[in-house]
């Protein structure tokens, strides 16, 4: 029988690697946005390869793509927290006036 890639396997791929490097390197909502995308992509094709698995290879990059999303997904979560930690810890020494301590 002659089995084909397994379509979405390579887009999850491809998304979970953007999403982790996007949330290492600079673009934390970016990353998110590239981690959702990479988990729904990964539900279609873990979907269309549970109903005939016979067909279809690749689904080794869905499960690799899936894992990527999610630590990407935590990475730009983490980013965000320590985004607004930031800005919070410089607004109120802005607001207190006790800036010049630093």
């Amino acid at each position: 029988m002659n089995q084909s890639t397994l379509p979405g396997a390579s887009t999850t791929l491809t998304m979970g690697i953007l999403s982790v490097v996007g949330a290492l390197m600079c673009c934390g909502p970016f990353a998110a946005i590239f981690s959702v995308i990479g988990l729904i992509q990964a539900k279609k094709a873990k979907k269309l390869y549970e109903s005939q698995p016979s067909l279809y290879t690749g689904y080794e990059n869905v499960k690799t793509g899936k894992v990527l999303s999610y630590v990407g997904l935590g990475l730009s979560i983490f980013m965000l927290l320590l985004l607004i930690l930031y800005f919070g810890v410089i607004i109120a020494l802005v607001t207190t006036g006790n800036i010049d301590d630093f």
